[in-house]
């Protein structure tokens, strides 16, 4: 059993691959388009399945998607797709599979578009990483408005396997929410603006 850290999110005390993304980079702002598109992709590929799983999967999903190269992977074909379905370890699930490749096509329009992906993302909270007053009064929730209108318009760009959960799931990650237990050591290193 794990040994408790009163000063830790309680979620991440496993002693393993949660604690140490919760240490290392869970709710830390991120402005780097590769990880953003990394980060995106794993929500992506999550949906169903746990975070524990998708950690643990990491080095292998790498593998399958050229280390998460945005660019490479929005020209892989059919073939592509065929070595991934048969890559060991892989999740077997050819939409999922299909889905990160439309998603890099798409997630270079946006950075088109806005100049970055990073600019178009941080645009909805002007820069700022929020905190909501209702988590620190103890009320916490997996989606909001917030979430769901980046995903709204994610779907209407054509991004697949991104709901408003996996959305503000990611945007916990991101840095774009600061959802760290008040009590725990990063949520005062990350900061942010109460809302």
């Amino acid at each position: 059993m794990a040994t408790p850290h009163p000063h830790k999110c309680v979620w991440c005390q496993d002693n393993g691959l949660l604690e140490t993304y919760h240490d290392h980079e869970w709710g830390v702002p991120c402005h780097d388009e590769h990880m953003l598109y990394e980060y995106l992709m794993l929500e992506a590929l999550s949906a169903g399945l746990s975070w524990q799983l998708m950690l643990s999967k990491r080095a292998i999903f790498r593998a399958c998607f050229a280390d998460f190269e945005v660019s490479r992977v929005a020209n892989f074909n059919s073939e592509d797709v065929e070595r991934i379905m048969l890559y060991p370890g892989m999740i077997r699930s050819r939409r999922k599979i299909e889905a990160v490749i439309n998603n890099a096509q798409r997630f270079i329009e946006i950075a088109k578009e806005f100049g970055s992906f990073d600019q178009y993302l941080w645009h909805y909270t002007h820069g700022q990483t929020l905190i909501y007053q209702s988590h620190l009064d103890g009320v916490w929730f997996t989606q909001n408005g917030l979430s769901e209108e980046i995903a709204r318009d994610l779907k209407r760009r054509g991004f697949k396997y991104l709901g408003p959960t996996l959305i503000y799931s990611y945007l916990q990650g991101i840095g774009l929410i600061n959802d760290h237990d008040p009590h725990c050591f990063r949520f005062q290193q990350i900061g942010g603006t109460v809302v």
